[in-house]
């Protein structure tokens, strides 16, 4: 092991807990120490050394050794702490219990201890042979129309209506609004192009235009939502103004053979519809092929033995929602943003992604069971094959691609998720199907719409 290795020693708690006591060799830790030294010796004005030009030894002995080593460990605490759970090979769940030791002396090590949630252990059942449901894929008429139309809708032509604005309807028009009679920012527009119908502007608004010709001038009152993303009008009256420069209409082009030919080349609109049944019915082998892995996977949980205490599944639902939260960010949403658009307090959502928290779990800890029962290990060749798009990306062979993941300490990681996958493949395989009678049509009576669905997680083949 080179001396610059974290060293982790693993005890098992109880409810799928565990403490990891890691150690931090000297020699890696005097060179974190002459990194951070390096990087405030450019910011020191020294006599006798440029600035920026201060050796690391200058820098620890005019700051101070715990100094220079506190922002040493600071800097590279989460580098050792990722290093300490691979080096132990535990999955963790939830946020760690970290506790560092003492600042070491030269030629010492620097130790710490993490306890923090891991992945359960699976106790197999039957996980072979086991009878799951498999629908038969189909090419849904409605599903077919529904491509069909957005290609008319992607052809489609706006001209100017001579009837007064309905829905579906574009208008064109300046707005103006006003608070108490002072205006405030974004209250007003210019040549704004509104589509009636498409629930894009603030709630009542769209109403108010149904009925108006080009020409006509209208004021009305709108109460901001009280949980409009701006805090200063939410829940607050405005009067608005407009004036209406134009109505245009959609007009949509007939299905038939022109339509094939202008949208997808085709002779004729029965060859379009073949297409498009031809890559519906794909489409849903694709979906019904992955509903089975899903089934055969949740037919091998059922008969597992699987302790998932609550805290742990606790855990896993935060987990879930700063994924969320993550993911909302990269789209320039902020937290705060979203929980005031859906009315609800943090607390709520992650209580709602419990369930698919505790799904989760089980899932992972048999999906893990089975490759170790199994003895699954990816070959060369495998990973090799799985890099080939990433490399072609990244403009360089594969196997170069492997190396660096090697170097880098993340091969271990790739070959646990060929791993899992093949496993979950495995299931699949080994399943009987069993058919399932179509789905009754929806009449709408009656009964209550299914919820939205909460954060999800990665599953494997999903």
């Amino acid at each position: 092991m080179p001396d610059t290795e974290v060293k982790a020693r693993v005890t098992e708690l109880p409810e799928s807990r565990v403490r990891v006591e890691a150690e931090v060799p000297a020699a890696e830790v005097e060179r974190r120490l002459s990194q951070a030294a390096r990087q405030l010796g450019e910011q020191l004005r020294v006599p006798g050394f440029r600035r920026g030009k201060v050796p690391p030894p200058v820098v620890i002995r005019r700051v101070g050794r715990d100094a220079v080593l506190d922002e040493a460990v600071r800097e590279s605490l989460g580098r050792w702490y990722a290093d300490a759970l691979d080096v132990a090979g535990i999955h963790p769940v939830g946020s760690p219990d970290l506790n560092v030791g003492d600042l070491p002396a030269e030629g010492e090590p620097l130790t710490f201890t993490v306890e923090i949630g891991v992945r359960p252990t699976a106790q197999l059942g039957p996980y072979k042979g086991l009878e799951v449901g498999r629908r038969e894929p189909v090419a849904d008429p409605a599903a077919v129309d529904a491509e069909i139309e957005a290609l008319r809708n992607r052809l489609a032509k706006v001209e100017t209506a001579d009837h007064p604005a309905q829905e579906g309807d574009f208008l064109v028009l300046d707005y103006s609004g006003d608070l108490e009679g002072e205006s405030f920012p974004g209250g007003e527009g210019r040549d704004q192009l509104i589509e009636l119908g498409s629930g894009r502007l603030i709630p009542g608004f769209e109403d108010q235009l149904v009925g108006l010709r080009a020409g006509e001038d209208k004021e009305f009152p709108i109460v901001f939502p009280d949980d409009y993303g701006a805090p200063d009008l939410a829940g607050r009256e405005a009067t608005f103004s407009v004036h209406v420069s134009d109505v245009k209409e959609k007009i949509l082009p007939p299905v038939d053979d022109a339509l094939a030919a202008d949208a997808a080349g085709f002779d004729s609109l029965d060859e379009l519809r073949e297409d498009i049944t031809v890559r519906v019915k794909e489409a849903d082998e694709e979906a019904v092929a992955r509903d089975f892995r899903e089934a055969a996977l949740d037919a091998a949980v059922a008969g597992a033995t699987v302790e998932v205490p609550d805290e742990l599944t606790h855990a896993r639902a935060h987990e879930l929602w700063e994924q969320t939260v993550s993911t909302l960010a990269r789209q320039g949403i902020s937290r705060e943003v979203y929980l005031r658009m859906t009315g609800r307090p943090e607390e709520e959502i992650v209580h709602e992604a419990i369930p698919e928290a505790e799904t989760a779990l089980r899932r992972e800890a048999v999906l893990a069971a089975v490759v170790e029962a199994e003895g699954i290990e990816p070959s060369e060749e495998e990973l090799l094959e799985t890099l080939q798009d990433a490399a072609e990306h990244g403009q360089v062979t594969p196997a170069k691609m492997l190396e660096r993941l090697r170097k880098l300490g993340r091969l271990d990681a790739l070959k646990e998720e060929l791993a899992v996958r093949r496993a979950l493949e495995l299931l699949a395989e080994e399943a009987t199907p069993v058919p399932l009678a179509p789905e009754p049509e929806q009449d709408g009576g009656g009964d209550e719409p299914a919820p939205a669905a909460g954060p999800k997680l990665w599953t494997p083949g999903s």
